[in-house]
């Protein structure tokens, strides 16, 4: 079964398991058990061993995974601290007097995950712990919440040229310079560009289908979550001091922010001499974070303690109810990578990049609409995006394609990865948009599949026409008009 059609049955049976069962955890179980009986040829005592071996611990391994991991419980520690502290609380009182419309709420939440662009985890976690309680009061579904927090992730650092994705893009393309090559995507990145618009969009005119338009509907009735497990606050989060202010919100944000651009450039060796933008390109993130997110907490803790809004002891209380805030998003994230590590085994990426690579030479103006599709495809199925891209920039790479085509083409990998991910249930991003929105996770993944099937279909066109037109300018323009045109007939049909 090694590199054949069957290397990728299992996370597609976890993936519509997810879909039919709307329960996360068993589903990507099944798909890891399924990966380890085919790796073993269904012998039951090597797939046992297998799936532990080489699937759960060698994930948990990683130390790319582990800095991850620490990254989220640090950073649920901060997010404790400052809601015990009252600066959520009076984020919102704040928020609430000047933010007065659904619709104003809305924007704040869009602005403030463009303006988080360093990194998608980042901004997912953060973006979600400052605006929930102000979301809240202005009867915004959890949904759309994570929606908004999950849209304006992966697809806004992958239109950012300081970022995570920046870096990872330009560690992968050999024998070029990745980072002027990324530079040169983005006008032709319709995805990312698309969904900015698109969310912009239906802000502005209230334009909402699918199953979101119930959770929307329900939410200014009151009920955030309509169905599925309600997610809630266990107290945990609750302000036990009345002193607390924005500062005690605001200072801790920027200081994470800092601290995380500062780990990011020192990791890349801007400190030895390299320059700001290839020590970005070149930096490791997930140490990076880990580190900055640690040196944000130590001082968030002294702050708070010389501000004496907190004691020592209620700092010290908050690191494991910071790790239990992270219990559901850490344990599916195992879940993921391990169903990655298996899938990996059985030998998907060969397979894909055989097919791909066999054909693709034959291919002239419908080249990016197909790579947009894989793209799709393998993001989806696998819940990576930085995985999808990393087997197929190379092998586009490899193709001898004139300039301005190689870009449109590159382009179309990076936006086909960073939707099949937008989308997929097993995605890291998707699941700390669920996290950071305290929404139930497969309630996010239903209700945004349509917002992404709409701008996947407009994007789809949009490499039709670039292959043939090969001008960004064009492009964008036809792109845009036809997204618009779209919801308009859409807000029309949904009533």
């Amino acid at each position: 079964m090694y590199a054949t059609f069957w290397s990728l049955v299992p996370p597609v049976v976890a993936i519509v398991l997810a879909l039919i069962t709307k329960e996360v955890y068993s589903s990507l179980f099944v798909g890891i058990a399924t990966a380890a009986l085919f790796y073993a040829q269904f012998h039951v005592v090597d797939a046992y061993t297998t799936m532990f071996r080489d699937g759960f611990i060698a994930s948990l391994s990683d130390s790319s995974h582990v800095g991850i991991l620490i990254f989220l419980v640090v950073l649920g520690t901060i997010v404790v601290l400052m809601n015990r502290a009252g600066g959520s609380a009076a984020y919102g009182k704040w928020a609430q007097k000047r933010i007065k419309t659904r619709k104003g709420t809305l924007f704040a939440t869009f602005a403030l995950g463009v303006l988080i662009f360093v990194d998608d985890y980042f901004n997912c976690l953060t973006v979600g712990s400052i605006m929930r309680p102000v979301t809240d009061k202005h009867n915004v579904s959890r949904a759309k919440l994570a929606y908004i927090i999950d849209a304006t992730a992966a697809p806004v650092c992958m239109i950012a040229p300081i970022s995570s994705w920046a870096a990872a893009v330009a560690g992968v393309t050999a024998d070029t310079d990745g980072l002027d090559l990324f530079m040169r995507s983005i006008p032709y990145n319709l995805y990312s560009l698309l969904t900015i618009a698109m969310i912009i969009l239906i802000i502005a005119f209230d334009i909402d289908f699918g199953p979101m338009k119930k959770h929307e509907d329900n939410a200014v009735k009151g009920d955030l979550f309509t169905c599925g497990n309600r997610v809630t606050d266990d107290g945990s989060m609750r302000a036990i001091s009345t002193k607390g202010t924005v500062v005690d919100l605001a200072v801790p944000v920027v200081v994470l922010i800092v601290c995380c651009v500062t780990g990011m450039i020192y990791t890349g060796g801007f400190f030895e001499g390299e320059s700001f933008v290839k020590a970005f390109a070149g930096c490791d993130a997930s140490l990076s974070l880990s580190m900055g997110s640690a040196a944000a907490l130590l001082f968030t803790i002294i702050f708070y303690l010389v501000r004496r809004v907190l004691t020592f002891q209620d700092c010290m209380n908050a690191f494991p109810e910071g790790f239990k805030a992270m219990i559901s998003p850490v344990l599916i994230l195992t879940f993921a990578w391990t169903l990655s590590n298996m899938t990996s085994l059985l030998g998907a990426r060969e397979y894909v990049s055989a097919i791909f690579a066999g054909s693709a030479s034959h291919m002239t103006a419908m080249l990016p609409a197909i790579v947009f599709l894989v793209a799709i495809f393998l993001a989806f199925s696998t819940g990576t995006s930085w995985g999808t891209f990393g087997i197929l920039l190379p092998i586009i790479a490899g193709i001898n394609l004139p300039s301005e085509l190689l870009v449109i083409t590159v382009s179309a990998c990076l936006a086909g990865a960073v939707c099949g991910d937008h989308c997929s249930p097993i995605s890291d991003t998707t699941i700390m948009s669920s996290a950071g929105a305290q929404c139930d996770h497969m309630n996010h993944v239903t209700t945004q599949i349509p917002y992404v099937a709409v701008v996947a279909t407009v994007s789809f066109i949009g490499y039709c026409i670039a292959g043939v037109v090969q001008n960004s300018v064009i492009v964008l323009a036809v792109s845009f008009v036809i997204m618009a045109a779209v919801l308009a007939g859409v807000k029309k049909f949904a009533k």
